[in-house]
């Protein structure tokens, strides 16, 4: 009893390890994975890889973004479910071409020579006829004819005759393993080029991510890979006159290091534009330093033209800043403070403080050149509803160059970024142009400063545009806005506007005209309170200072009327306002001409802007020297050339089996009645119906039998 117990024991496992196999080697089983692994790579294109935390939690929100953490979302392509998958889809294929590979092949060597005579009747191309020969002269004549028709024949003697096998197109059967093949061979070496080596290391050689701070030289050995290691992929930062032989390895949580056998010394970033200002080469001038030998091997590497040394290739990933030296000088945005000069490096920060607020100066970037297009989209003078039609049709038609919206790339020079970071930690991070921007081709247009600001790098920048005065400079702007806060000035400023605009007849008007620009003006200025509620952020000053007064003491019916007024008075008193600080400060008085309009226009709204500007300061670029840097990718990748190998197996395998047909080909001969002659019965197999297959069985038949039927 006990010996069949084991008897059935073992052909139960027998019978269950069978069926695994059968699982893993099914069609449906690799069919699902291959279906996973394209669902992961979508979410792996639509999702950015390797982003910061902050970057996935205001996209996603908190739950969301640390849920997909948890699923390795974010670096999808060397999560671990990945790879088992990858592996999984390896052994499946490799399981399915060793059940079928050995049948392929025995059907390779076979030409099915005995089938018998009744069977070639039940073939949709058939056909009957006969041969001016014995069987066997007949066998040997309609054999040489098939191997030069490009057929492998072979020929069998039977009692009641002979039969003539012939197979053409065999290597329809061999595109099979080959297509099958190529899917192992890349997936092969996708993971031999992807992060299996180093999550192998990580697991069982004892390495960690490293998260913190400091000098890559003394971070220590378990988090760094060594020179030997067989594949990696990671980017290295070269400053300007500066060298680095370790790369990093972006990981979850992360980063590795990766210690090359050479280092990377940087001579020269080139830059090279078009006549637009769009740059259209990224070079970096090197030299290789060989850590084992010594030598030193000057190189250049260019976007899509790598270098490559010692199996590692090296690739212009992108460019940086490598420490450049900026001064910027502090302008008082909120509160009467005396401009200052700072110096500092990119990356750098230094400390800012008024004695009570203590903040952080953090220098982010810079950018010598900004391209930007300053052109606008055309409008049609016509009219009439045909002609618009026509003219949107005409915009849209033609050449494929052709566009709706006129470009004007334009350099509009350097710009600085920088953080200012309160004593709780919390940044804005802000962007200033450090010359003025014309934004049109018109000389009366007033050109603008840009002061940008975000909250969050999520966040687009929102820019305060400052005009420009005669002398190309700020300080006309500045000067106003201090003056604005002075209330004797604000009182100068409407007695001299009274002054104009009342004539010497109508002096009764005088009071009423002065109490009405003192109120707007104190409302502008945020001096005297509006009267409606302001909400969160929402300024208690400037134009909308103005329009919270109207809605709140104005009727509807009357507000058009009076706001009109209200502007031009409030227009007026700002132009003697500028006028007051321009005289103040030893400058000339503006010119009442369309340019002086223009920068009136602009100041007016800016000066309400700036009630919105989130800082007690602003800093302008007065002077730089730039350091560039270049980013470099360094890859070892062994299992390319096997992903090379696998591509050209899956093009020529799909090749073999779409373009490549199978045809089988039997002709059996017998002894007919009359003497000297022989009965054939011919039949053609294809593993596809096609058209050529049909006329290519009416050709054998005319070509091989006579009164064929």
């Amino acid at each position: 009893m006990s010996a069949n117990t084991a008897e059935i024991e073992s052909l139960s496992v027998a019978g269950a390890g069978r069926g695994l196999v059968e699982l893993l080697s099914s069609m449906r089983f690799a069919i699902s994975l291959l279906t996973v692994i394209c669902i992961a790579s979508v979410i792996g294109t639509v999702v950015k890889q390797a982003e910061p935390a902050v970057n996935y939690v205001n996209q996603f929100g908190p739950f969301w973004a640390q849920l997909f953490g948890k699923l390795n979302l974010y670096t999808v392509y060397s999560a671990w479910w990945f790879l088992l998958i990858l592996a999984f889809l390896v052994l499946s294929t490799s399981l399915c071409i060793a059940r079928n590979t050995p049948k392929i092949l025995t059907d390779l060597k076979a030409y099915k020579e005995n089938i018998r005579e009744q069977s070639l009747k039940a073939f949709p191309h058939r056909a009957e006829g006969r041969v001016a020969a014995l069987p066997q002269q007949a066998a040997e004549e309609l054999g040489q004819a098939l191997v030069k028709g490009g057929w492998r024949v072979k020929l069998q003697q039977r009692e009641a005759g002979w039969m003539v096998a012939a197979k053409k197109g065999a290597v329809n059967k061999l595109g099979y393993i080959a297509a099958h093949s190529s899917i192992v061979l890349v997936c092969v070496g996708g993971l031999l080029d992807g992060d299996l080596m180093v999550r192998l290391q990580m697991w069982w050689g004892d390495k960690a991510v490293f998260s913190g701070a400091g000098m890559i030289a003394d971070v220590p050995a378990r988090h760094r890979l060594s020179a030997s290691n067989p594949t990696f992929r990671g980017n290295i930062l070269v400053g300007e006159g500066t060298h680095s032989s370790t790369a990093l390895l972006s990981q979850p949580g992360g980063v590795l290091l990766q210690d090359l056998p050479f280092s990377i010394e940087l001579r020269k970033f080139i830059v090279e534009y078009y006549s637009t200002g769009m740059p259209k080469l990224f070079a970096s001038e090197i030299v290789i330093h060989d850590k084992e030998t010594g030598q030193a091997l000057p190189q250049r590497v260019e976007v899509n033209h790598p270098v490559r040394y010692r199996g590692i290739e090296i690739y212009q990933s992108g460019f940086d800043d490598g420490g450049s030296r900026v001064t910027l000088r502090a302008l008082p945005m909120a509160s009467a403070i005396e401009p200052f000069e700072i110096a500092g490096t990119i990356g750098g920060s230094a400390p800012l403080t008024n004695g009570r607020e203590k903040m952080t100066l953090e220098f982010t970037g810079l950018r010598v050149i900004n391209v930007e297009n300053l052109g606008k989209t055309p409008t049609d003078p016509r009219q009439d509803g045909e002609s618009r039609i026509g003219h949107a049709i005409d915009q849209r038609l033609g050449a494929a160059n052709k566009t709706t919206a006129r470009k004007e790339l334009r350099n509009v020079g350097p710009s600085v970024s920088y953080k200012l970071r309160d004593a709780a930690g919390q940044a804005r991070e802000y962007n200033n142009y450090m010359l003025p921007v014309r934004l049109d081709n018109d000389p009366d247009t007033v050109p603008i400063f840009l002061l940008g600001v975000r909250e969050t790098p999520a966040d687009q920048f929102q820019y305060l545009r400052i005009p420009a005065d005669p002398e190309g400079d700020k300080q006309t702007f500045l000067r106003t806005r201090q003056a604005l806060q002075d209330p004797a000035l604000r009182q100068e400023a409407v007695r001299r506007y009274v002054r104009q605009a009342i004539p010497a007849e109508r002096k009764d008007m005088a009071e009423q005209l002065s109490a009405s620009a003192l109120r707007a003006l104190n409302l502008y200025a945020g001096a005297e309170p509006s009267g409606a509620a302001s909400g969160p952020g929402k300024p208690s000053a400037g134009l909308q200072a103005i329009s919270d007064f109207m809605e709140a003491n104005v009727p509807q019916a009357e507000r058009e009327r009076a706001s009109e007024v209200l502007i031009r008075i409030l227009n007026g008193v700002l132009f003697e306002l500028v006028q007051i600080s321009r005289q103040a400060a030893g400058q000339p008085l503006l010119e009442p001409n369309q340019k002086t309009q223009n920068f009136m226009a602009q100041a007016v709204l800016s000066l309400s802007d700036a009630f919105a500007y989130p800082a007690p300061m602003s800093f302008e670029l007065k002077d730089f020297e730039q350091v560039q840097a270049s980013v470099f990718q360094v890859a070892r990748a062994p299992g390319r050339n096997i992903v090379y190998l696998g591509c050209l197996l899956l093009i020529l395998g799909i090749f073999a089996m779409l373009y490549v047909r199978e045809r089988r080909l039997w002709i059996w001969l017998s002894p007919a009645e009359e003497g000297g002659e022989s009965r054939a019965t011919m039949a053609l197999s294809s593993n596809r119906k096609t058209l050529d297959g049909d006329k290519e069985f009416e050709h054998l038949k005319e070509r091989l039998l006579q009164g064929s039927t």
